[in-house]
């Protein structure tokens, strides 16, 4: 092995993997390169929609992408490529029986699915390290013809409160009549990847499968202002790839193989009805093969889209395993090494993640943690969209905003980066408030990365000139819950905990940035001007009695109650990032106070709005709801039992007692702001803001201990909010009574709804009307912590309500983390809650160890519901099955006992 002047090889052992990541932190050496940055869906995206409606799904359909060209991005099977996607690796297959080649996974459409969009295949992320050095990805592909049309039809078919007809139901596993397909990468140096594809056929009979390892180009050449064509072209045991700025590789293979050439040009005959500008097309090397058109493919063996074509035959019960290794450098001999590479980055693979997983932990949690983890580094992926040349593409000026296209406000944005994104298929794009989430399990693997991806929206070519964070594709002016500074915060205590020193240099530019976003909240959502915050739909997509996005039909707006309570946690956070930040420069103190009166006041307004007194806060009830105020200045709570009003129990953060002592000018000038202003001394007198609790530390809530314990009866009551497996997004009382509001005769209402939406609000694909969401449930768990560092073990709650059961805190956060982690652990039959009642995920060898990481789970049961592979925030797993077996009772409060600095 070379020493690491080259990047080749790094120490050894068990530290191999982090002295990589410490290599590419640096600089030294950039193991980042190339990791699984190939996205599993491009079509069907608003990067590929030029269409004059905003139709993406329409636009650019799964049909078509296997002949047309993308405009922005690439996708396929198990792929890799370099950090800007300039040259791809995928996997293609076929089995002799499929109407196309499988280059890519095949889903359906928000309008086909009963349920909206969802992919309909089965493949699972099954191990990554944070450098990408070992990768391992399954596919389950069906021997027989993928059931393409009968998934279309039958779905179609169906309503809102019919279950989704999944690949499973077609019958295509049947007697194990499939292939599992394992693509496994390891990186002998930063530019050379080994490449180990094993097929095992799990059926009765042997089976023939075509293998189709497929290089190629990102189209990038026949855009206005484009780069010049690369190539691809065959030598001996080899693919040679030419690029201006990539330089040249070669995909070695082994083996008697024939190698098959094309363009990745749009085959305009097939899709657009006019002629070709070359007879070899996107789509030439399916025709080739499935087809047998002999012309479809170049025979001078040239191109920029190339395949290995492996013809195999795989006895029933055995395997087949393909090998190719895709690197900067020529090689004399590519196999010499190749058993030695592979072997070591699976053992380093190993031990990386040994120290990972704490003691304690059973093998099913072990491998829990380490799926969830594996998917989070899977689903990194280059995004790439220029917002001006996209808008200019559509003929509209980008200087004059059209409220008639989409995101024309943003043509100052130019995404070009390796991005977290939700679900590698489902949600192949960034979301703002996703990625804060994202960023705290990545942070146990990879802290670098997850500081990169909190700076990435913060920086100027993605916040907005006035301070707004971008939400999400389908609609950057959008508005998603602020916890990006409480990520920034996570982040930056957990590495200053982890190595003893803070990066400062993070925090303060992170600090300065958020505080442009407040000033855009503080200035743009508060309709009345009396620290009542709206938003929309905030991220909770249906909760609401009415679309909380869309004019209401009443007339008036909405005084959210979780609107206000995120700005009450976003004053917290900025808060407490700025007596850190006082610590060694007391400039921010005053910062520190600006914030502090902030929270005040929103504090005061949570209990008081406007004239008549309107709270947020239902003293009848005792739980926080939403407030109707129509254009007459009346106003009504609505009286839904939703995380709506749990949203402001997340609002609590607790500050050591150091911060007397060591900044006593702002412990006077919060005294003196109470004293000025006799609002709020009438909250601290009730709420004991400066008080005193445990060690002498300070709470910031906007509760006090009575409201807390009516809060917490409610949420811990298991015929509410208390569900088998975590927190539910709606009471289960509203299942036997459902809230109803009447407008102008129609009536509106919320009910109970554990598993799927019974709507097509925000297009129908995900339910916060009662499933349990792994992201608010880490906040509340958060907030529990907090309240335990106040209160101490002597504050005791009933858990679950009427139990009898006394726990404090502490206890209570660690039984809502305990009920979340067992949604993916297998009982005693194998069944694990996630996978429902599929017995083949209970009892079968080859699928009862894979996980799927849903986007939200069944409010009873625990099914996973909505996208399969969100180990975007539900990869949150990992934390809640590793937390407490790191953080004991005393731990957390031990935090706030000095600054971090």
């Amino acid at each position: 092995m070379a020493d690491d002047t080259d990047g080749t090889e790094r120490g050894g052992g068990a530290d191999a993997e982090r002295l990589r990541l410490a290599d590419a932190d640096a600089g030294r050496v950039a193991w980042r390169r190339w990791g699984p940055y190939l996205s599993e869906r491009q079509w069907g995206t608003v990067r590929e929609d030029y269409s004059p409606g905003g139709d993406a799904w329409s636009y650019f359909t799964h049909d078509q992408a296997r002949s047309r060209a993308y405009r922005w991005g690439e996708d396929g099977i198990a792929g890799v490529s370099d950090d800007k996607q300039r040259l791809c690796f995928a996997l293609a297959l076929w089995n002799g029986r499929d109407p196309i080649l499988k280059e890519r996974m095949f889903g359906l459409t928000n309008a086909e699915g009963n349920h909206g969009e969802d992919v309909k295949e089965y493949y699972f992320h099954l191990d990554s390290t944070p450098t990408h050095s070992y990768l391992k990805y399954l596919y389950k592909y069906p021997q027989a013809a993928y059931p393409y049309d009968d998934l279309v039809r039958v779905n179609r078919d169906r309503g809102r409160h019919d279950p989704e007809y999944e690949l499973l139901d077609t019958g295509v596993f049947d007697e194990g009549r499939y292939f599992d397909v394992f693509v496994e990468y390891a990186k002998a140096g930063p530019e050379d990847l080994l490449i180990e594809i094993t097929a095992h056929n799990r059926g009765p009979d042997e089976a023939a499968l075509h293998l189709l390892p497929t290089l190629w180009f990102r189209h990038t050449w026949s855009w206005a202002g484009g780069s010049a064509v690369p190539g691809l072209r065959h030598t001996d045991g080899a693919i040679l790839a030419d690029h201006e700025e990539l330089g040249s590789y070669r995909l070695y293979f082994e083996g008697a193989a024939d190698t098959l050439f094309t363009e990745n040009d749009t085959d305009n005959e097939r899709i657009f009805g006019s002629p070709n500008a070359t007879p070899y097309v996107k789509d030439g090397i399916g025709r080739y093969v499935v087809q047998g058109e002999q012309d479809a493919v170049n025979p001078a063996r040239t191109g920029t889209k190339a395949s290995v074509h492996h013809e195999l035959t795989v006895p029933a019960g055995d395997s087949v395993t393909v090998r190719l290794r895709l690197t900067g450098t020529e090689l004399t001999d590519p196999w010499g090494d190749f058993q030695q590479v592979f072997d070591m980055r699976r053992t380093e693979a190993d031990i990386f993640f040994e120290g990972v997983v704490p003691d304690g932990l059973g093998e099913d949690e072990r491998r829990l943690v380490r799926q969830a983890l594996a998917g989070m580094l899977w689903s990194k992926q280059y995004y790439y969209l220029d917002v001006e040349r996209w808008l200019a593409e559509h003929g509209v000026d980008p200087l004059a905003a059209d409220p008639r296209v989409r995101n024309s406000a943003w043509y100052h944005m130019v995404n070009d980066e390796i991005m977290s994104m939700p679900d590698t298929w489902e949600y192949p794009w960034f979301a703002a408030w996703d990625l804060a989430f994202h960023t705290i399990a990545l942070s146990m693997v990879d802290i670098g990365f997850a500081k990169s991806q909190l700076e990435l929206l913060l920086r100027r070519l993605y916040l907005h000139p006035n301070g707004q964070i971008p939400a999400y594709e389908w609609n950057f002016g959008d508005v998603n819950p602020p916890v990006h500074a409480w990520a920034v915060l996570f982040v930056y205590e957990l590495e200053k905990q982890r190595t003893g020193r803070g990066d400062r240099v993070f925090l303060e530019n992170a600090f300065q940035k958020l505080t442009k976003n407040l000033s855009w909240w503080l200035n743009r959502k508060d309709a009345d001007g009396n620290n009542v915050f709206q938003g929309g739909f905030l991220g909770l997509d249906n909760i609401g009695v009415f679309d909380r996005s869309a004019p209401l039909p009443t007339g008036g707006h909405l005084d959210q109650a979780d609107g206000t309570a995120w700005m009450a946690l976003y004053c917290q956070n900025l808060l407490e990032i700025a007596v850190e930040l006082a610590a060694e420069n007391p400039v921010y103190v005053e910062q520190a106070q600006t914030l502090f009166e902030h929270f005040a006041w929103i504090a005061v307004a949570m209990n008081r709005i406007g004239k008549d007194n309107a709270s947020l806060w239902d003293e009848q009830d005792g739980f926080f709801y939403d407030v109707l105020r129509l254009p007459d200045g009346s106003a009504t709570p609505l009286r839904v039992r939703s995380m709506v009003g749990l949203v402001p129990l997340v609002a609590t953060s607790v500050v050591g007692a150091w911060t007397d002592r060591r900044f006593p000018e702002l412990v006077e000038g919060a005294r003196e702001f109470v004293r000025r202003h006799p609002a709020v001394a009438g909250l601290v007198a009730s709420h004991d803001v400066l008080g005193s609790g445990a060690a002498g530390r300070h709470l910031f809530a906007l509760f006090d201990e009575d409201r807390l314990r009516r809060i917490l009866a409610r949420m811990l009551d298991e015929e509410e909010f208390l569900g088998p497996h975590g927190i539910r997004s709606l009471s289960r009382y509203h299942a036997d009574h459902p809230y109803t509001f009447d407008v102008h005769g129609q009536t509106y209402g919320v009910g109970y709804l554990p598993a799927e939406s019974d709507s097509g609000m925000f297009g129908g694909n995900s339910n916060w009307r009662g499933p349990v969401w792994f992201p608010v449930n880490v906040l509340l768990v958060r907030a529990l912590l907090n309240l335990h560092a106040y209160h101490g073990d002597d504050f005791t709650v009933e858990c679950p309500t009427g139990s009898g059961r006394q726990l404090n805190l502490y206890e209570v956060a660690r039984e809502i983390s305990g009920r979340l982690t067992s949604t993916f652990l297998s009982d005693a039959d194998g069944h694990r809650p996630v996978h429902g009642t599929r017995p083949e995920f209970a009892k079968d060898p080859h699928w009862k160890d894979l996980i799927l990481f849903y986007e939200y789970f069944h409010g009873d049961n625990g099914a996973g519901l909505g996208a399969s592979h969100q180990t975007g925030w539900t990869g949150l797993a990992a934390v809640t099955a590793t937390l407490f077996h790191v953080v004991g009772a005393g731990d957390w409060g031990a935090l706030r006992e000095e600054p971090l600095s």
